[in-house]
């Protein structure tokens, strides 16, 4: 085989010709001490503020604290088996998580890796974790509603698209509840929920999602867990992690609802790593930007201005309260931040009054706003209604002899509460809510004991679905009703009424 010189020579050239050096420069430190999720890196002086960081184990950092001569950064993953000496690498990005259609239906950890055993998540969208809320001008005032199928929540402290409404409460008393009823309510309406889990057992984490599930609510759910069992640094982040991915269907136009349950254990895992990484404790030892942990989060939720497509992100933070302590530092932080609270009240709650709200302490900054006219008209003076029963009921306990007058409001008010009380996970339609309130407040109950109140609502909104579904149709469609279709309502209610009443047992 014979090589011809002018042939090399020709090759060489053109290989010189296309060479393109691909030479590589990583910034790298390595670490100082490790332990407890928190590592101390020396060599990366140029670390931007939230960059990610690449330890030698695979795990991703987090820096947190850019001091004079070293870094403090959070290791995303596993720790144990990092140790003084190993390299840390830059990343130059700040830290990213997986949006999309492509996480309905998922459960997720806070960097967006699934746990559900449903195989990769597919999907060519990310945002970053931490990012600006928007501004005033960009939003616009809160007035859709957001109907979460509790009568006592949607009659006296209604929820809107991009609202942040606090469900606060002792612990076991059914904040998780409303928050799960809430998202299947969902169903039809077009929202996408997150619910973010911080700080849970295991089991009960998966108890929610196996009820999802069970009501068909996890085909436009995406479930982030950080239960008790992952390191502080994952509770921590979990939350923006939730919110980015709620971003991306509010940014496309859509609308969303993010439930945070919750923040008072992320509050307590940034505590750790803030101790840990020696920034000087404040009050009941929170570090002094505890309140900034939260107001960037709920500030990122909105109501988007029609420029910007419209779209919402509704947020549903839940506080655990210790013996009913709402004056506590976190509980107050969050308060002062959020658009009202509904406050749950063991009390309540052992007389048997589910859900627990005490009508008296919650409240929603948004309002009648909120509400479909209908609802408006009929529970406008219900919060009134209901805090003056408390206060007559109390002074009825002395044994005191009432007027007629009194004893009736008090009569009234024994079915009103009797008729806001609700099984968990049995949300229900806003017309068939209004149809309810509206025969307690119009006295179409007041003849009936009450101890068959929870029969006479059952079997009444059975009859109207089969024999007068236009009237529900009719609430759900215009949002209120003519006088011509309350009077219709009135000759319905008070025939079925007669009906019920005759076959009650005598005596």
């Amino acid at each position: 085989m014979k090589i011809n010189a002018d042939e090399i020579s020709s090759v060489l050239k053109k290989e010189i010709e296309n060479y393109q050096s691909d030479l590589a420069v990583d910034e790298v430190g390595t670490i100082l001490e490790v332990g407890d999720g928190i590592a101390r890196i020396y060599g990366i002086s140029n670390c931007m503020a939230g960059e990610m960081l690449e330890f030698s184990n695979g795990a991703n950092g987090l820096a947190f604290n850019l001091e004079e001569n070293s870094i403090g950064a959070v290791v995303l993953g596993e720790f144990a088996t990092l140790k003084e000496g190993d390299e840390v690498k830059r990343t130059g990005t700040v830290m990213q998580v997986p949006c999309g259609e492509a996480l309905l239906g998922r459960v997720v950890d806070p960097l967006g890796n699934p746990l559900d055993g449903k195989g990769p998540i597919k999907t060519e969208h990310f945002r970053a974790v931490e990012s600006a809320a928007p501004g005033i001008a960009d939003r616009k005032s809160v007035h859709e509603p957001l109907q979460t199928g509790i009568k006592a929540i949607d009659s006296t402290i209604p929820i809107g698209r991009g609202q942040r409404e606090l469900i606060i409460g002792d612990r076991g008393i059914g904040k998780t509840t409303i928050a799960i009823d809430t998202i299947i309510n969902q169903r039809d309406s077009g929202v996408i929920c997150v619910y973010v889990a911080v700080g849970q057992k295991g089991s009960t984490i998966a108890g929610v999602v196996d009820r999802l599930e069970r009501e068909g609510a996890m085909a436009y759910t995406i479930v982030v867990s950080a239960p008790a069992s992952c390191p502080a640094p994952l509770q921590y982040i979990a939350p923006y992690s939730g919110a980015a991915m709620a971003e991306y269907f509010m940014y496309k136009g859509g609308h969303t609802l993010c439930v945070y349950d919750d923040l008072s254990k992320q509050a307590a895992a940034y505590r750790q790593l803030s101790l840990l990484l020696r920034r000087p404790p404040g009050r009941e030892a929170y570090p002094g930007d505890v309140f900034y942990l939260h107001s960037r989060l709920l500030e990122r939720s909105a109501k988007l201005s029609d420029d910007l497509g419209g779209g919402s992100m509704t947020a549903l933070p839940v506080i655990e309260t210790q013996e009913g302590e709402v004056s506590a530092y976190i509980p107050t932080n969050v308060i002062s931040i959020t658009d009202g609270q509904i406050y749950l009240e063991p009390n309540l709650f052992y007389a048997g009054q589910r859900p627990a709200v005490n009508v008296g302490i919650s409240v929603s900054r948004v309002g009648g706003n909120a509400q479909i006219k209908a609802m408006k008209k009929i529970a406008g003076s219900l919060r009134l209604d209901l805090s003056a029963f408390r206060e007559l009921e109390a002074f009825a306990q002395l044994g005191t002899d009432l007027d007629k007058a009194t004893q009736a409001q008090l009569d009234r008010g024994f079915r009103m509460v009797e008729i806001l009380k609700q099984p968990q996970y049995k949300p229900m339609p806003i017309s068939e809510q209004v149809v309810v309130i509206w025969c307690g407040a119009n006295g179409h109950l007041d003849n009936l004991p009450i101890n068959s109140l929870a029969d006479f609502e059952d079997k009444l909104l059975n009859h109207m679905r089969s024999e007068f579904p236009e009237i529900l149709e009719g609430i759900a469609t215009a949002g209120e009703m003519s006088k011509e279709e309350e009077a219709n309502l009135t000759k319905v209610v008070s025939d079925f009424n007669k009906d019920f009443s005759a076959k009650l047992p005598q005596g």
